[in-house]
């Protein structure tokens, strides 16, 4: 089913209210004086943010529709499709499949520079399944996977902003070319170090990257939290009976078991800011089969490259250590990698100026009531929604070693080491609660993620404008990546010549479960809101028949 692009022209009319006629590119790039605004560009900026509150409808599609696919990494087809088939609709070059990936897509639209790709993830988390709106747990369907991270709104909010910047840039004649990508299997850390190698981003200028939060923030320079690489180390055996002639196997589960104890033994010895931890992704058949074939998964997470090459040779030599034992052998493979981020520092101050301008959103008391009931459900702290945005901007191009703990990743980190990168950080989840669990998929098809979906967008709407008029700041933020950045570090990808993307991750949940999650994905033309096809009030805080 395709969701059709809602019908522009009441929109339109709107806008045009407040457009005026505007000179071209030209002198609006060349009226500002260091450190300054031009007129010009002031009030593009307030068009644009008039433009794309007019499209609150739109982007709250978006965000419920995605929410209602609810697809893991490597299968987010549906997801592919209903994108890529909006920015056709609205001229977009599209390539499908890039790098590799089958549910991959590249989507372009203008000529000329500065190049601006803009990002986000959209995969989901496993077994995350919730019904919106509801502030305990209430599964759609049990097991099911469901966008337990947040995933489903950051298309919606880099969407909204090209378009709205589109037009402009139509009606002015403005040089440039808008770039739309996913982020495809980020929970696996599994696709951008591959569009890295595949080349995408060669001639790309600007990323811009956003990413769910309970707030709106910015930051530059280094990240506290860590890089990794993510390896399947795959042992073979041989089979026999189990209670016949065990004698006559080797057991490669025995050697995954031995493996794991290895690097249990060995984690009092590796530092403190290293993070790892495995699945068991083949254990075997059944229990009267000597396994002939078994597998484990490890993510090696740690502050750079050289520690967390490290800690890769160690996994290594413990997995040839339990082959050795077991007289079976080993391979691996890499399905995922993720270096440490960095970002830009002048792209930063850009988005922090502009997201001080357009505020965060106005929250209702449904709202509120909603987060509250949430953070009560999780044992945290009542605080509600947040209304204001830090006026400091925080970064630091280098973090001391002593002052790191580690912590998660974000293969954005990969993308941040070949071309200047920001990351927005918009509100449209909740805060409290453990991540990567089904509470972050309660607020993800409410008016908390429509609003922030919104936000954001007004956000990165001015911060495009920026880019494209002001050439002092692509100027600066290359020559802060060129010549601060990289002055004692330069990238070296994870991904070995042999290593494929792990696009057969997540097939058989996806086929396990997609027949009953199409009966749930949402309808806009006959319902205005997801909430809405569920018939699930909001906010709904306490189950049936509970006394308030």
């Amino acid at each position: 089913m395709r969701a059709t692009p809602l019908n522009w022209i009441a929109a339109v009319a709107a806008v045009a209210l407040v457009v005026f006629v505007l000179p071209q590119p030209e002198s609006l790039a060349t009226e500002t004086t260091p450190g300054t605004e031009s007129p010009r560009l002031t009030e593009l900026k307030r068009e644009v943010v008039v433009d794309i509150e007019s499209r609150r409808d739109f982007t709250q599609q978006m965000v419920d529709m995605i929410y209602s696919f609810n697809e893991l990494g490597f299968q987010e087809f549906e997801t592919q499709r209903y994108v890529t088939d909006i920015l056709e609709d609205y001229g977009f070059t599209v390539e499908r499949g890039v790098a590799g990936i089958p549910s991959a897509w590249w989507a372009s639209w203008g000529s000329g520079s500065p190049v601006i790709a803009i990002g986000t993830d959209v995969d989901g988390i496993p077994q995350a399944s919730q019904k919106p709106g509801v502030a305990y747990r209430d599964p759609l369907i049990a097991g099911a996977p469901g966008h337990g991270e947040g995933h489903n709104a950051g298309q919606a909010l880099n969407v909204t902003a090209a378009l709205a910047v589109q037009k402009i840039m139509q009606r002015d004649g403005l040089a440039g070319t808008l770039v739309i990508w996913p982020g495809i299997a980020e929970e696996q850390l599994g696709a951008k170090a591959h569009y890295v190698k595949a080349g995408l981003f060669a001639d790309v200028d600007i990323v811009l990257y956003s990413h769910v939060s309970n707030s709106m923030s910015v930051s530059w320079g280094e990240s506290g939290g860590n890089g990794l690489v993510s390896v399947e180390y795959l042992f073979k055996g041989e089979s026999a009976h189990g209670a016949g002639s065990p004698w006559d196997g080797r057991s490669a589960l025995d050697a995954v078991e031995l493996m794991n104890v290895g690097w249990n033994y060995r984690r009092e010895h590796l530092r403190i800011q290293q993070r790892s931890h495995y699945v068991i992704t083949d254990g075997g058949d059944q229990p009267n089969v000597v396994p002939p074939t078994a597998a484990v998964w490890y993510f090696f997470r740690e502050t750079d490259y050289p520690s967390i090459m490290r800690m890769w040779e160690i996994g290594d030599q413990i997995s040839d250590g339990a082959a050795l034992m077991t007289g079976t052998t080993v391979d691996s493979r890499v399905l995922g990698a993720a270096w440490p981020q960095h970002m830009n520092r002048p792209l930063a101050e850009a988005v922090h100026t502009n997201m001080l301008a357009v505020g965060m959103p106005a929250w209702s008391d449904a709202d509120q009531r909603m987060a509250k009931a949430v953070q009560r459900m999780l044992g945290a702290e009542e605080r509600g929604l947040g209304t204001e945005i830090s006026e400091e901007l925080r970064g630091r191009h280098d973090i001391p070693d002593r002052e790191r703990r580690g912590g998660g990743s974000d293969d954005i980190g990969d993308i941040s080491w070949v071309v200047p990168t920001v990351s927005l950080r918009f509100p449209s989840n909740i805060s409290g609660g453990q991540g990567h669990n089904w509470n972050k998929a309660i607020a993800m098809a409410t008016p908390i993620a429509h609003k922030g979906a919104t936000a954001g967008a007004k956000v990165y709407a001015r911060t495009l404008l920026d880019i494209l008029l002001s050439p002092d700041l692509v100027n600066d933020a290359n020559d802060y990546f060129e010549n601060v950045q990289k002055q004692d570090m330069e990238y070296t990808s994870f991904l070995r010549p042999r290593d494929e993307p792990a696009i057969w991750l997540n097939e058989d949940i996806m086929r396990e479960f997609k027949p009953a999650l199409e009966e749930y994905y949402y309808d806009p033309s006959t319902y205005d809101t997801y909430l809405d096809q569920l018939g699930i009030a909001y906010p709904t805080v306490r189950p049936p028949g509970a006394n308030d």
